[in-house]
């Protein structure tokens, strides 16, 4: 709204001082054009903003100015409310109303306080964009008005109708009852009832979603942290388990936990080696987690398993076993198909079932640490 942005683009040179129209326009995500219009509709209403010429000119508000507009209007708050994680506001659309919270809770600091915070705020970084490895943390894209019509529906408390395309399916319309939504690892799912069961959404794969005049089906208060403890322990329990024995580099302990459901046995060989027994989801899930760990890990059983890990390595021992062509394209080799796709990606199947009607749920098996196997959190292991 254009208040909003008339509210920030005040709150903004308070806190600066003095700010070109191009800083503006990038802080407010419009463009300068709009940046000037909106300094000349401030100054008709009678705000003290003036422009300054030169190399270092822009615009800034007589000394002393002041404005008591510092409420936070619905999203702000609800930005809040999320920002343990600002990563959490991009995901579900607000990333934007966290901008303009922030500058109005500045803003409302005494004049004491404010220089201190924002310098404290210059010492803290959350989840940047990269690693320390340069590895982009890339968060799913939602387009954002399926985000806001979502999120409407959850907040109102009315039926909502999703075109939802489950991986490797046809996308279908299906009319669901939402409960609220989730964000692990800046992946967003979208709880919900449908006909009365449980069902998990990712809102990465709702193509498009409608809210319908009509209340939902659902109880007028929830526990969502519990909702999702529950739906990721029973995903958990279903599937195919695997039980594996495997020698590992204690050096590796951790990692292997963190992808493994559950560990039955442990105990230090004479080496020094750990060997272990832990559980999967399934023979892919097994075959995923000990392929990460290369020669840090060896599966003594089952011997499928064994003979599965072995191919693989020999397709890329193969692979490179002779050197590039003359154009410099790879030697061809034999190559299993499933050596890039990672067990999570079977992410629509009904918590606790498999080839239910490729609904979503909240989080692959090899997403979720150990240590996170009570609060039903997901961690991503790559």
């Amino acid at each position: 709204m254009r208040a909003d942005r008339l509210v920030s683009l005040v709150l903004l040179l308070r806190r600066h001082g003095r700010l070109s129209a191009t800083a503006l326009a990038r802080e407010l995500e419009v463009s300068t054009r709009t940046v000037l219009r909106d300094v000349e509709a401030l100054s008709a209403a009678g705000v003290p903003i003036y422009a300054e010429r030169g190399r270092h000119g822009g615009f800034a508000l007589l000394p002393g100015f002041r404005t008591e507009l510092t409420g936070l209007n619905h999203d702000e708050a609800l930005a809040l409310l999320v920002a343990g994680s600002r990563r959490g506001a991009q995901v579900f659309g607000l990333g934007s109303a966290l901008a303009s919270a922030m500058l109005k809770v500045v803003d409302a600091l005494p004049e004491s306080y404010r220089h201190t915070a924002a310098g404290a705020a210059e010492r803290l970084l959350i989840d940047p964009e990269t690693d320390l490895l340069s590895r982009r943390l890339a968060a799913e894209e939602v387009p954002d008005a399926t985000v806001a019509e979502v999120l409407r529906a959850v907040f109102a408390g009315h039926r909502l109708r999703i075109h939802y395309a489950p991986f490797n399916r046809s996308p279908e319309w299906r009319t669901v009852d939402p409960i609220g939504l989730v964000t692990v690892r800046d992946t967003a799912y979208l709880l919900a009832t449908r006909s009365g069961a449980d069902r998990t959404y990712r809102l990465s794969r709702v193509l498009a979603a409608e809210e319908l005049d009509e209340p939902a089906r659902r109880p007028d208060r929830v526990d969502l942290d519990r909702a999702w403890r529950d739906r990721s322990t029973r995903f958990r329990a279903g599937g195919d388990q695997v039980t594996v024995l495997a020698r590992v580099n204690p050096a590796r302990r951790e990692q292997l936990v963190n992808t493994a459901l559950a560990v039955l046995a442990e105990e230090t060989d004479a080496d020094g080696r750990l060997r272990m027994e832990v559980t999967f989801q399934d023979s892919r899930h097994a075959e995923w987690a000990l392929w990460q760990l290369a020669t840090d890990a060896e599966a003594l059983s089952p011997p499928s398993l064994r003979a599965t890990l072995r191919d693989r390595a020999a397709a890329l021992a193969a692979r490179y076993a002779t050197p590039p062509d003359e154009t410099g394209s790879p030697s061809p080799a034999r190559r299993d198909d499933r050596a890039d796709e990672r067990p999570g990606d079977r992410r629509d199947e009904r918590p606790g079932e498999r080839a239910d009607e490729g609904d979503g749920q909240p989080a692959t098996v090899q997403d979720v640490p150990l240590s996170a196997k009570l609060t039903g959190a997901g961690a991503d292991p790559l």
